[in-house]
């Protein structure tokens, strides 16, 4: 699943809009309020200011967060992408265990990210960690469906890949009639300079 926020920065707003997380659930009040978060305040201050949007966004709890990485170098395997996932997380959460236990998504094909459930107080220690884009509370896919998007990632193991666990981007970008022929493919990460790309710098 990939995720849509509105940044401060002209460079990052035309990127920002191409995460959906909030093009599903963007209210005006939302979007004309969520960038306190990413202002150059204090990192308590950005959170303490952090919108309450529950009766907005379905399943945004302030539990649920999604971790943006800047995309790796080199362009690794899948399990590598988690491993840094994982390295990534422990640096906050003390072990790498605790790591495993906390996450429950990870994305790594069309944009690099992680969901984790942690306390709201954490997030400015993990937006501060090497290679952190952007930590922003996470959401269900759609009002119909009571779940977190992504690759899931279940008891310290992500369950092999398929296309379905990013059906929402493909429908967002390439409609319904292009589904089937893109899942027949074979899986390809996008290239950095992809303007489909999410996080392209």
């Amino acid at each position: 699943m990939m995720r849509k926020v509105l940044l401060p920065t002209p460079s990052n707003l035309t990127v920002a809009l191409n995460l959906p997380i909030f093009r599903r659930h963007s209210g005006r009040n939302f979007q004309h309020t969520l960038p306190r978060f990413f202002s150059d305040a204090p990192p308590l201050t950005r959170v303490s200011e952090l919108p309450r949007v529950e009766s907005l966004v379905d399943g945004c709890d302030y539990k649920h967060w999604l971790v943006v990485m800047h995309p790796p170098e080199n362009y690794p395997q899948r399990d590598e992408i988690i491993q840094r996932y994982i390295a990534t997380l422990a640096m906050a959460l003390g072990s790498e265990k605790a790591a495993m236990e906390s996450i429950y998504s990870v994305s790594t094909k069309y944009y690099y990210a992680f969901g984790c459930v942690v306390t709201e107080n954490l997030t400015p220690k993990i937006k501060s960690l090497p290679g952190v884009k952007w930590v922003l509370p996470d959401s269900y896919l759609s009002t119909e469906e009571s779940g977190y998007g992504g690759e899931p990632y279940v008891n310290g193991k992500v369950v092999p890949y398929d296309e379905k666990y990013h059906a929402d981007w493909w429908r967002d970008d390439y409609g319904e009639d292009n589904m089937e022929i893109s899942s027949s493919r074979k899986p390809r990460r996008r290239r950095r300079g992809s303007k489909k790309f999410p996080c392209n710098k």
